[in-house]
């Protein structure tokens, strides 16, 4: 089911956003706009310390972050990152406390997560967003979420602080059925990514000016907004700060194939993403913007088509 997100909820809560990275820090502004008390953990504290500017506590230990929390957001690497902070954040915690779980974790995590929440008592919603940086900032992203139809009216205004949308997927957070369509969503957008930095690629090799195969897309099927967003990042050389980094993507390539692999589907496009994501991190990509992807078609870093 997807309903747009209320504007006009007038329920303030304190709000521990666990992890402050392009997402996060974002998404804790977000929260901060809609007049929610949020307090902001990150393991590298340099990284949330920026923060305090918009009224958000930037607290020492994950512990110290959830205290009193209603809601816990956490917005990490990976499933054993988000496991690993709320081990951390158990002394704090109290029972009955919404854990929104938006880090892209990969479906054999879930489980997993969605069972501390059972030992320590919380109410456990599966929650990753599809967007990246801007959408962000702007509390525009589209929160994908799983859980009990009853606890939703706690989280309700955490996902209107921070999205313009929600769709929910089901009651069943441990289902996972939340991060399995963010997995199909962003196999998607990987490919995409892959695709273009390939098109410029070989434009470039073959001495073909990129803008005229822009033209002879222009206003068809074949055309894409987000393809010209991708190739404009490094036709103009403006791969920092990142959307959505390099690195990022290579874990989120390899999560899909994975779940692929787990569910009897073999996904050739996804792999070779993967391995595109990671010889450009190798290169020095890896904290810029995912079209950097483009460098992965050349033997060495070469400068932006």
């Amino acid at each position: 089911m997807t309903t747009p997100n209320a504007t006009d909820r007038p329920v303030k809560l304190t709000v521990s956003v666990l992890g402050t990275g392009i997402m996060g820090a974002a998404m804790a502004r977000s929260l901060a706009r809609a007049g929610h008390t949020v307090r902001a953990w990150n393991r590298s504290r340099d990284k949330a310390e920026p923060l305090a500017a918009d009224g958000i506590h930037v607290a020492g230990t994950p512990a110290e972050a959830v205290r009193d929390a209603e809601v816990v957001l956490t917005v990490l690497y990976d499933g054993a990152a988000a496991l690993d902070v709320m081990r951390q954040a158990a002394p704090g915690l109290r029972p009955g406390t919404a854990w929104v779980q938006s880090t892209t974790a990969g479906i054999e995590s879930v489980p997993e997560l969605a069972g501390f929440a059972r030992e320590h008592g919380l109410v456990f919603f599966d929650a990753p967003v599809l967007g990246t940086r801007q959408p962000a900032e702007a509390g525009q992203l589209t929160v994908l979420a799983a859980g009990p139809a009853a606890d939703r009216d706690t989280v309700t205004p955490v996902f209107d602080a921070v999205g313009s949308r929600t769709v929910w997927t089901g009651e069943d957070g441990a289902a996972g059925s939340a991060t399995r369509l963010k997995l199909v969503a962003n196999s998607w957008v990987l490919a995409a990514t892959a695709a273009t930095g390939e098109v410029l690629a070989l434009a470039q090799g073959l001495g073909v000016d990129p803008h005229g195969f822009f033209d002879l897309i222009a206003d068809g099927p074949l055309d894409m907004v987000y393809l010209r967003a991708k190739a404009d990042l490094v036709l103009e050389d403006r791969l920092t700060p990142a959307s959505f980094a390099v690195a990022t993507a290579e874990k989120d390539a390899r999560l899909i194939v994975r779940a692929g692999e787990h569910n009897g589907v073999r996904l050739d496009v996804a792999a070779a993403a993967a391995e595109r994501f990671a010889r450009a991190a190798a290169q020095g990509h890896a904290d810029e913007d995912m079209a950097a992807a483009y460098f992965a078609s050349f033997d060495e870093r070469r400068p932006s088509a």
